[in-house]
């Protein structure tokens, strides 16, 4: 295999959760999948210990991965798009832990968390073919669990579709798997990706992995995408 590659990704699964803000009493999810969660599930499949000095560094590896997103809508048996639809889950949590880190076991907070439904993703990762080679071995075996942002989004399906030469090929067995013909352009279907800081139409989140284990606020760093909706007919 050549020197770079294209590893094509799958995350289809009834529910998924995507928080790129999601703190506190109201956990929130965006409408595609972060960095950060494909990431962290990646990380899951090689077995990395957020809470281990050297997390940080092999996450760091992951860095020269280049990230796009592609969103794939289901279809109805009558051949209808379904559309992707936000489920809001009421929890109430006793026993919780304060600022000061102590927990205090009488108190109650109601909490409210976000999924998606009906929601289906492609990513494409791009980049040095050894470390993609690394990834799609650990996706195969995974040594821990893995899931769609939380522990209760399982996948329908392998999450690890194709690793080829290069974009084309793998976008085309991504299309495939999910029942098109596979000559589906990237175009034809809303997507997002990484632009350099400072682009025109480019928006930043902090959802660029750093170290899970690291304390709120220093776990992430900023990244900057575009969102692309499809091609008019």
């Amino acid at each position: 295999m050549s020197s770079k590659a294209c590893l094509a990704l799958l995350l289809d699964g009834p529910l998924q959760a995507w928080g790129h803000a999601s703190r506190f009493e109201r956990r929130t999810t965006a409408l595609h999948p972060t960095r950060s969660a494909v990431f962290g599930l990646i990380a899951a499949a090689f077995g990395i210990d957020k809470h281990t000095a050297s997390e940080a560094g092999k996450l760091a590896c992951f860095g020269t991965l280049q990230f796009t997103v592609v969103s794939l809508p289901r279809r109805s048996r009558h051949e209808e798009v379904l559309p992707m639809q936000r489920l809001e889950d009421y929890h109430t949590v006793t026993g919780i832990r304060r600022a000061s880190g102590k927990v205090d076991q009488d108190a109650t907070v109601q909490t409210y968390r976000h999924y998606l439904m009906d929601a289906r993703f492609g990513v494409l990762l791009e980049g040095p073919a050894e470390l993609l080679e690394e990834i799609a071995a650990g996706l195969r075996d995974p040594k821990w669990g893995v899931w769609l942002g939380r522990k209760c989004c399982l996948p329908a399906s392998p999450v690890l579709v194709a690793l080829k030469p290069d974009h084309a090929q793998a976008w085309s067995q991504l299309i495939r798997r999910v029942g098109y013909d596979g000559t589906e352009q990237l175009g034809q279907f809303d997507r997002v990706v990484e632009v350099a800081a400072g682009d025109a139409g480019a928006d930043v989140i902090e959802d660029n992995p750093i170290a899970f284990g690291n304390p709120i606020g220093e776990r992430h760093s900023a990244r900057w995408i575009r969102r692309l909706p499809k091609n008019k007919p």
